[in-house]
């Protein structure tokens, strides 16, 4: 069996669209080793002249999908693996890849207790690897979950639908949303960026001993992640991620 820490070649076997800037690609990978919710893979692309770049991305599928690995993946204006992937890339197309990666930042579904996980933007993508495992494992409802995902426009919801879908499927997940700019007519979730009294109010119907995952811009994650401890969460069951210097 291939090393994780072995570069590869995997296949895009399908390519769709979650919002206008976000795509997600799915993978066939030989000899997968499986992997963990919340790992990740590096993505390393060469062109003829010998220039190759990397780039780290979440894994978006469950560890119960056989066959093919999801990363979703939001497009950078000035990024050279982003717009490579969302403007070239085709099906059938290969590419070289590495993992799964990360031991820290994962969660599975034998784990006791309330869960709660709180997003920004693309942030969402390891934390949907764990509520899709959540689904397949069919966690017993009392196992209360709950997710807090900001965005910035309604449009820009990453797998909005799906979420939806899994908040009503009466297994102890509760969703919320908040906007932090515009907002369509009738919004009913929160409408402003993440704050302590965000968090208290949707962490309190989870429960004071939940295990807590945060992934987003820096901004955000540090935000949540001294509300969650000040609201009483010990610290190491608050675990973070973190990407660039923005906020959501």
């Amino acid at each position: 069996m291939t090393s994780p820490i072995a570069w590869r070649l995997a296949t895009i076997a399908g390519i769709r669209d979650e919002t206008p800037s976000v795509k997600s690609f799915g993978l066939a990978i030989p000899d997968w080793p499986g992997h963990r919710p919340g790992q990740h893979v590096d993505l390393r692309l060469t062109a003829a002249d010998g220039y190759s770049v990397e780039r780290s991305y979440s894994i978006a599928s469950e560890p119960e999908r056989a066959g093919i690995v999801d990363l979703t993946v939001e497009r950078i204006e000035d990024g050279e693996v982003s717009t490579f992937l969302h403007d070239v890339v085709e099906i059938g197309d290969r590419i070289e890849l590495r993992g799964p990666i990360g031991g820290y930042f994962v969660w599975d579904a034998a784990a006791s207790g309330p869960l709660y996980l709180v997003a920004g933007g693309s942030g969402i993508v390891p934390l949907m690897a764990m509520l899709r495992h959540r689904a397949r494992a069919a966690v017993d409802g009392r196992a209360r979950t709950g997710l807090l995902f900001s965005s910035r426009h309604a449009e820009e919801i990453i797998y909005r639908a799906e979420l939806d879908g899994l908040a009503t499927a009466g297994d102890g997940l509760t969703v919320w949303h908040t906007l932090t700019r515009l907002r369509p007519e009738g919004w009913a979730g929160y409408d402003r960026r993440i704050d302590e009294r965000m968090l208290a109010e949707t962490l309190e119907p989870v429960g004071i001993e939940a295990r807590a995952f945060i992934c987003g811009p820096t901004a955000l994650v540090e935000t949540a992640a001294n509300a969650l401890v000040r609201l009483g969460l010990p610290p190491d069951r608050v675990r973070t991620e973190r990407f660039g210097p923005g906020g959501t």
